[in-house]
């Protein structure tokens, strides 16, 4: 325990290892980032206790043994002489894990000052409410595979089913009978939340669950007043958030969640308007288990109208969420949750993009504190060369040119914006494509009026629809699913979830290429209120999201649709030390 206790250390066995390797390299100490931590992460070498020394080396001789007979096999296998064959690593079957969806907690008001990178928080209004809506998806055989919403600390809010007996013997599943339902859902109906949450299914048959969750939030009056939505993410090591600003006015709160039993040493790569920005303070921030850590990003890179953000963590995966709320004055400009979008690639597409009046629009931006009023779309290019981005729309009937051509050069290290207004009022899907990796969000804004409180809502690039994917919908309000299928036609089945668990009837959209669809979510089939859709896309590459509006105000949100469940994987496994 000592031993390892000891191993982050700069004069540990194990750094004097690491720097033997990394020649040229720094040292790790407590407040280095994991800047060298590639997306491929070689096994670290494990200091033994004294206690497990003989074990250590009776398990070197029986993989020096393996290796043997690896190499004694490929000798006697008749081979061509006139050169070596090289061997592939075999591939080794790996159990699918339980599914977990980090829901985070409500947006608040900081308390205290505004500088510094640890915030306390309080309650944001006398009207805000918040809850989590959640659909955990069956076997064939109409079987709940065991699954929980709880607090962060563990605490159980919700059981939708007992996890199997760990003891019984495994069983594959089973067919449904004839004539019987084939699948049914374990839901959560909006349950009123006010902290962060967590989703959590077991494995079922050898696959992960096929589980979704979504918190939302509104408020009718106060600073924050508006509407937010997130869809309860599965931690990661290394995330992309684009969209936030730490203008004047505007104020913008980096959560990070760590769901899992491991220490988490997060660092932080900000790309600023002009280039990437080195802040103190932003590498080595331990989150500890169970715990959530809030950086208020203006303290780390104060006034900028533009902000992309990487989290990379090392040790335990995290969930990361940005609050972003806009105060114009004492005008509320919305609230939101800036979600980790698709990593950097050459092709990005973003679904469940509002634009309104272009006119009015243009109207609304050229006041005074309004520049960011309107629909715009942000790029971030983390590597070292420029980007030459070239942005497309795709609305309702095909595609609409940009003013300017639609063609930007976006800087190296830095994120850079493009405005989307100048096109006809609809629903659109965006594509970017570069020569260069690069990520990217969409900001949708709603409210035209100067001086009247409006809203907004980030939409990030997202990947394309696969076989099955569950999307929780909040209740309330007006709901839409946009689908984009920006290369050619696409198919995209929906099946509605009800709040009695039963798993309806599909229904499926015919989308033509280079064009996008809307569909109004109905309050409820046979009298139960639809608490979510299953999804499946077939043919081009399709892509999705829920837009939500409120009654009677100008509140908007988009949730991307999140990938569905994965199976079991099969991994490379090479022998080595």
């Amino acid at each position: 325990m000592h031993k390892e206790a000891d191993a982050g250390s700069k004069d540990s066995p194990e750094a004097a290892q690491q720097q033997a390797d990394n020649p040229g390299q720094p040292a790790e100490n407590e407040n280095d980032s994991p800047n060298e931590v590639e997306s491929t992460v070689r096994p670290r070498r494990r200091l033994f206790p004294r206690g497990g020394t003989l074990g250590g080396v009776l398990s070197a001789l029986v993989l020096v043994a393996a290796g043997g007979g690896l190499v004694s096999a490929a000798t006697l296998t008749p081979h061509d002489t006139s050169g070596s064959r090289q061997l592939e690593a075999p591939l080794v079957a790996v159990p699918a894990g339980g599914s977990v969806g980090v829901c985070p907690g409500p947006a608040r008001l900081l308390e205290g000052t505004t500088v510094g990178t640890d915030p306390q928080f309080s309650p944001e209004s006398a009207t805000a409410k918040s809850a989590v809506n959640a659909v955990v998806l069956s076997s064939t055989a109409g079987v709940l595979p065991g699954s929980r919403l709880a607090s962060l600390k563990g605490k159980t809010l919700v059981e939708l089913a007992k996890a199997a007996d760990p003891s019984a013997p495994a069983t594959p599943d089973a067919k449904p009978a004839a004539g019987a339902p084939a699948q049914l859902a374990g839901v959560v109906p909006q349950h009123g939340v006010d902290a962060v949450s967590v989703l959590s299914a077991d494995a079922q048959a050898n696959r992960q669950a096929a589980a979704g969750a979504v918190m939302s939030y509104n408020a009718t009056d106060g600073d924050l007043r508006g509407s937010a939505a997130a869809d309860c993410q599965q931690p990661a090591n290394d995330l992309w958030l684009v969209g936030a600003n730490t203008a004047l006015g505007r104020t913008a709160v980096l959560n990070l969640t760590n769901a899992s039993s491991t220490p988490a040493t997060v660092s932080l790569d900000l790309f600023g308007a002009k280039g990437l920005i080195q802040a103190p303070g932003s590498r080595g921030l331990l989150v500890a288990p169970g715990t959530t850590r809030s950086i208020i990003l203006a303290g780390l890179a104060p006034g900028q109208e533009r902000l992309g953000v990487r989290v990379r963590s090392a040790g335990g995966p995290v969930a990361a969420i940005i609050e972003q709320s806009v105060l114009r004055g004492l005008t509320p400009g919305g609230v939101d949750f800036i979600v980790p979008g698709t990593a950097p690639a050459a092709r990005q597409v973003i679904s469940g993009v509002e634009v309104q009046d272009p006119a009015a629009v243009a109207d609304l931006i050229s006041k005074p504190g309004s520049a960011d009023a309107g629909p715009s779309l942000q790029i971030t290019v983390p590597g070292a060369a420029d980007a030459v981005v070239a942005v497309k729309l795709f609305g309702q009937d095909g595609q609409k040119a940009l003013p300017g051509g639609g063609v930007v050069q976006a800087k190296a290290g830095a994120t850079t914006e493009v405005a989307l207004a100048g096109v006809p009022a609809g629903y659109y899907t965006v594509e970017a494509s570069s020569d260069v990796s690069f990520t990217a969000a969409a900001r949708v804004t709603r409210g035209l009026a100067a001086g009247e409180a409006s809203d907004v809502a980030w939409s990030p690039a997202s990947a394309r629809l696969g076989s099955q994917h569950v999307v929780p919908v909040p209740a309330g309000g007006n709901r839409f699913l946009v689908f984009g299928a920006p290369a050619g036609r696409a198919t995209v089945s929906y099946t509605p979830v009800t709040a009695d668990g039963k798993v309806r009837t599909a229904a499926a959209a015919d989308i033509g290429g280079g064009t996008t669809a809307s569909i109004k979510v109905p309050a409820d089939v046979d009298g139960s209120a639809i608490v979510g859709y299953l999804l499946s896309a077939a043919g081009e590459p399709a892509y999705g999201a829920v837009v939500l509006q409120q009654e009677g105000t100008q509140d908007i949100s988009t949730i991307a649709v999140a990938p569905g469940a994965a199976g079991q994987e099969r991994v490379p496994v090479s022998l080595g030390y």
